[in-house]
């Protein structure tokens, strides 16, 4: 009970996890099945268990519900409205996680999760509870974090092209970068090394690089 005689709210979390298909951000949703939202679509997430730390709880609902596993994942923002959801008092605390372009999941939410899937984040369907704010904190903290991070190399794969890197940034900005000058500023930062071989297609060979460290680190990029 809580000091006012009342019940103590549960406590949940919920996970907007981001990635980048078809030249564009993407954010992973699941279909409900019960309740007042049954048919909707809503971020993953769910009820944090007394024996288990938030980010646990984050983890294991992720893997149950979408079969996501092993990610980047940043607490981002506690939601408290009293009536953020018709089910009953609950506080969420929300969380943004990352996955490699074209890496494991190869885009597709892994068998047997059928009622989880891809959305373009600027065409997203209408979201149950309040994950429309969260998506939208969740984004403003991923675009935030490409000015003075690193962190876009956790939704690359080990190698890439340049032009493959500011596609990456074009795509979570969701605007137009110059091209001599996002070159010129990456390649004197030191964050990159060439990684050996070339990516071939219709114009001529582009040469493949690395990222030097593949952790977070704060450094001026944007």
């Amino acid at each position: 009970m809580s000091p006012a005689g009342g019940e103590a709210p549960a406590v949940a979390v919920d996970v907007a996890v981001f990635t980048v298909l078809d030249r564009g951000l993407q954010v992973l949703l699941v279909r409900l099945r019960r309740g007042v939202f049954a048919g909707r679509w809503a971020l993953p997430g769910g009820r944090v268990h007394a024996d288990e730390t938030l980010e646990g709880a984050a983890r294991r609902l992720l893997a149950a519900e979408t079969g996501v596993r092993g990610i980047y994942l940043e607490q981002l923002y506690t939601f408290g409205h009293p009536e953020r959801d018709p089910h009953g008092r609950v506080v969420s605390v929300a969380y943004f996680a990352l996955i490699p372009h074209g890496g494991r999941f190869q885009g597709r939410v892994r068998e047997p999760f059928p009622d989880a899937a891809w959305s373009p984040v600027a065409r997203r369907p209408p979201l149950a509870y309040d994950h429309r704010a969260v998506v939208r904190r969740a984004l403003g903290r991923l675009r935030a974090k490409l000015a003075y991070t690193n962190l876009v190399y956790t939704l690359l794969p080990p190698s890439f092209t340049l032009g493959e890197l500011q596609e990456m940034y074009e795509a979570i900005l969701g605007r137009g970068l110059d091209r001599r000058n996002f070159r010129k500023k990456i390649l004197s930062l030191g964050l990159l090394a060439g990684a050996g071989g070339v990516r071939r297609g219709p114009h001529r060979p582009a040469a493949l690089y690395a990222f030097r460290r593949r952790r977070p680190m704060m450094i001026e990029i944007l």
